[in-house]
């Protein structure tokens, strides 16, 4: 196990000196109820997303509660796809710009301070990640926010979710539209062997307005 730690530690200080930015560290300055603590997704799990095909140079990625930025960073170095990232802690958001100055990939990554409740969901945004930024309350609003932006511009969208609580999963199963795709399991890479290290995948399609509409 100890063994296995060391590595862990090894493979994030790897990547945050290749990718020249600084995102280890968890942050609970402003946590609350509503907005949980800023903790950045391991770069070994990131790894396998990147790994998964999901996510492609013409995909386009939001990220809820995107912190220092490490997702985006990561994504658009090894993916070359663009990314977003959404932020409404200003200390946090602070120190994500401040990565982008020297990120390697900065040029890919747009950065927002913003309210996710909010937040207009660009047309062109096809992938969208979440790390349990925020309580089910927020998520529902989240959510539906990224309805009205696949009904006014119908496409193909993947929602990834790591870590997810049980009560998001309830949630999410129950939401019409969002369709079950997949799953990557990442329980290997920690010790413990705990169910909810995995990214569970949900799909918009991109003909569901249409059979929405015939039905």
């Amino acid at each position: 196990m100890i063994e296995k730690q060391t590595k862990e530690r090894q493979n994030e200080q790897k990547w945050d000196k290749l990718l020249k930015i600084r995102t280890t560290g968890r942050d609970d300055s402003r946590a609350n109820q509503y907005c949980y603590p800023y903790e950045p997704t391991p770069y070994c799990v990131l790894e396998r997303l990147a790994q998964s095909g999901y996510i492609t140079r013409k995909n386009k990625i939001l990220d809820y509660g995107c912190g220092k930025g490490r997702v985006d960073f990561f994504l658009s170095w090894q993916t070359r796809c663009r990314s977003i990232g959404i932020e409404y802690n200003e200390w946090i958001f602070q120190q994500a710009k401040n990565n982008q100055e020297k990120a390697v990939c900065g040029g890919r990554v747009a950065l927002e301070c913003h309210n996710a409740k909010n937040y207009r969901v660009p047309l062109d945004a096809d992938r969208i990640y979440f790390f349990n930024p925020f309580s089910l309350e927020i998520l529902r609003e989240v959510i539906s926010r990224i309805l009205e932006s696949y009904y006014e511009a119908p496409r193909r969208i993947l929602l990834f979710f790591y870590y997810p609580s049980d009560e998001y999963m309830s949630y999410l199963m129950t939401v019409e539209e969002l369709l079950f795709l997949d799953e990557i399991h990442c329980m290997d890479l920690f010790p413990g062997n705990y169910y909810r290290e995995r990214i569970v995948i949900f799909e918009l399609q991109e003909d569901y307005c249409g059979t929405r509409a015939d039905a």
